[in-house]
């Protein structure tokens, strides 16, 4: 790693190398070969996914996370830095780079084939902090799937982050199964933004109904909770208010990926200077364009062209 110029943004947390297949009519039966149009092959998972789009916004922002002794991973650390992005990987030889294969078909949910790899061995000491104490915005994404983080530890460095001045924000990716909540409880408090979807929430609280969702997440310590529920919009609740934020309809592509750019697009908000409903606008509809082409990024909106669907929407 060269040195670094000054950033604004540290994005910490799960990598991936991403192969998207085309959007099908169906899948191919037992031994059929079914041709479609090129794959697209990207460096994705929540950290690189969040911090392309923060590029692609204009914000200078660091990618911190862990990637296999293999060819994946060289490609990952190179496309993260052919777009604009400063590096902090470690590469392990416990397990090979996190590899999916994303297999849209039309008028159907995604379906993925997933590797987890080398995010299994990221440490919430892998993160530096002389980094994030230089930062503006300290962002981790797919909490509760890195089982090598520490919530103590991961408290620590977002009560550290605080006490710079350093917005803290939190995204999550939840299984089934519970068990969740010991590892969330102690990391909460230190969070300023928590960013969960609507059906992620659900798993967390045992609610239904968004509101009550955003409501038992802000009381059980974050500064702002924002449940986001896709073209309904989300809901923001903070320390004076439970309040729901329509969100954007566009023509979906491929859906991969919007949870990351919306975290983008509240971020590139809160860094200009934006109140948090201002700032949410802005990751609705960079979310929202985040789904418009294949991939997770390759559809998300400049600043100017959000601040121009912003306006005539």
């Amino acid at each position: 790693m060269s040195e670094m110029a000054a950033i604004d943004v540290v994005c910490a947390g799960v990598l991936v190398a991403d192969v998207f297949v085309p959007p099908l009519e169906r899948l191919p039966k037992a031994g059929e070969l079914l041709a479609t149009d090129d794959f697209w092959i990207d460096s994705g998972g929540c950290a690189a996914n969040t911090a392309t789009c923060l590029s692609i916004l204009g914000v200078s922002t660091a990618v911190a996370g862990v990637v296999g002794t293999d060819i994946y991973g060289d490609f990952v650390e190179g496309d993260l830095g052919a777009k604009g992005l400063e590096t902090v990987l470690r590469h392990t030889d416990l397990a090979g780079t996190s590899k999916t294969v994303i297999l849209p078909v039309q008028g159907e949910d995604r379906r993925y084939i997933h590797t987890f790899g080398a995010n299994a061995d990221f440490r919430v000491a892998d993160i530096p902090r002389n980094l994030v104490g230089e930062a503006r915005v300290l962002c981790v994404g797919g909490y509760l799937i890195l089982p090598a983080f520490d919530p103590e530890e991961l408290a620590a460095l977002f009560s550290f982050a605080r006490q710079q001045g350093v917005v803290t924000i939190l995204d999550v990716v939840v299984t089934e199964g519970g068990g969740h909540w010991d590892a969330l409880s102690p990391v909460l408090p230190q969070v300023d933004f928590f960013t969960p979807n609507d059906d992620e929430a659900r798993q967390l609280t045992g609610e239904t109904d968004p509101m009550c969702q955003a409501q038992r997440l802000r009381e059980a310590g974050c500064g702002t909770a924002i449940v986001t529920m896709g073209e309904a919009g989300a809901v923001v609740a903070d320390e004076t208010d439970v309040a729901r934020i329509e969100g954007f309809s566009v023509d979906v592509v491929d859906g991969s990926g919007a949870g990351d750019a919306f975290a983008a697009g509240l971020i590139a908000g809160l860094v200009d200077g934006l109140d948090a409903t201002a700032s949410v606008h802005l990751a609705s509809a960079v979310g929202a364009s985040a789904c418009t082409k294949l991939g997770c990024t390759t559809g998300v909106f400049s600043r100017p062209e959000a601040t121009a669907f912003l306006e005539r929407t």
